[in-house]
């Protein structure tokens, strides 16, 4: 693949702000792809791909002051959810000249730091996939994604250093190493006077009036992109379709991900909310109240009509105490957990799903995570709240209801979660 940009198209850093990710301010990347990618998958067109690049710089480019080129390394502390589950593509951008926290530059604004170019070839494979591969590499986790490196390339002529050559080669040995997907930059040029600016693997050269191609004998790149473009890759039978495993991030606002919910009213008025995607359910929650983990890794289905109770009171909590001195919110029977409510910290609501069969009564049961993570020993899903006491069920479960307590001294926030199978 390739493409050609604008830089009236592109989201750029102005000259006194930085982009981030999850700080709720203007300058917010996470917060802006996540409500942008939403409502193009709402509004226009609920079949097209969202593809969100990561950021590319941040900081002052002078040694001695802070700066990196963060690229997808923040995905993995906190990933978008879209309203479609399987519409979210990641992208990042390499070049020789630039690296983790080199600009790119040369004089003024250039830094001692290592650019891709200085690597060895495992030492490349490694940085690479610590900024961008490990989305689409790692399995089973919130954050798994495909990775599209939406641009790199060389200069095909003209006088190349050996080490921009040798980072080539190492790119195309890595692109199908992991079979990722790629866009070269560009696909179109322009030569300019003696064969300079030969980036393009099609030129117009004016000298001449005519094409000058990647494969009109003057190229040095030839032997790695065919070795690229020739590259199978990929399956031999067709892919199974994947566990999904997606987080649900109340720190700024409601973060509903469910079109069905989106469609009717306000379950809990007031209160923050998050809910799964259609065909999700809820399978863990932080004790920090802002963040939960959603699945499909069993087969627990929505009964006909798609009927939600809002719990929020102890009315279906039966003679088993099972989180005792606390104070239950669980879902009626053959119900599971899909989306909840907070006001500040405290548990407002718990929001569930009536299944369309009859649901089992046993499994973990009670997991206490007020003290510590309580999570399954495979990492199924990843960690969805860094730094903070989490609660999840084991992959084959569903979340029956969650406990807390607003005594003395406690803030109501999630202690408790009741799981079942």
């Amino acid at each position: 693949m390739s493409g050609i940009q604008s830089f009236y198209m592109q989201v750029r850093r102005d000259i006194l702000n930085d982009p981030n990710w999850n700080e709720n301010n203007a300058y917010d990347w996470w917060k802006a792809s996540q409500a942008l990618g939403n409502r193009i998958l709402i509004e226009a067109n609920p079949n097209i791909l969202i593809v969100i690049e990561g950021i590319n710089w941040t900081g002052i480019p002078v040694d001695g002051f802070p700066h990196h080129r963060p690229t997808l390394e923040p995905v993995g502390n906190l990933s978008n959810t879209f309203v479609a589950t399987d519409k979210l593509v990641y992208s990042a951008h390499f070049y020789a000249y630039t690296g983790p926290n080199h600009s790119g530059a040369t004089g003024i604004g250039e830094t001692s730091d290592l650019r891709y170019r200085d690597y060895s070839k495992a030492d490349l494979f490694d940085v690479m996939n610590s900024q961008a591969g490990y989305v689409a590499l790692d399995i089973d986790k919130h954050y798994t994604a495909p990775v599209w490196i939406s641009e790199f390339g060389i200069e095909g002529r003209g006088e190349i250093l050996a080490a921009d050559a040798t980072w080539f080669n190492n790119m195309i040995s890595y692109l199908t190493t992991y079979d990722l997907d790629f866009a070269v930059w560009p696909l179109v040029g322009y030569l300019g006077p003696s064969n300079g600016n030969g980036w393009a693997l099609l030129n117009w050269n004016p000298a001449t009036g005519g094409r000058d191609g990647l494969y009109d004998g003057n190229d040095w790149r030839v032997s790695a992109w065919n070795t690229l473009v020739d590259f199978a890759g990929g399956p031999a039978s067709p892919v199974t379709t994947p566990t999904h495993w997606r987080m649900l991030s109340l720190d700024q606002d409601d973060f509903i991900q469910s079109l069905v919910q989106l469609s009717r009213g306000d379950w809990d008025t007031g209160a923050r909310k998050g809910m799964c995607p259609d065909g999700l359910r809820m399978i863990g929650i932080s004790a920090a109240s802002t963040r939960a983990l959603c699945t499909d890794s069993a087969s627990y289905t929505w009964a006909s009509g798609n009927p939600t109770v809002t719990v929020s009171n102890e009315a279906y909590v039966n003679d088993d105490d099972w989180a005792s001195g606390y104070t239950k919110y669980q879902c009626p029977p053959n119900s599971y957990a899909v989306g909840y409510a907070i006001r500040g910290s405290a548990v407002s609501t718990v929001l569930c799903a009536q299944a369309s069969t009859l649901l089992g009564t046993g499994g973990s049961m009670t997991r206490w995570f007020d003290q510590e993570d309580n999570r399954p020993a495979d990492d199924a899903g990843g960690d969805f709240h860094y730094g903070q006491k989490k609660g999840q069920c084991e992959r084959d479960e569903y979340i029956a209801g969650i406990a807390f307590t607003t005594r003395i001294g406690s803030n109501g926030s999630p202690a408790a979660i009741l799981c079942r199978k």
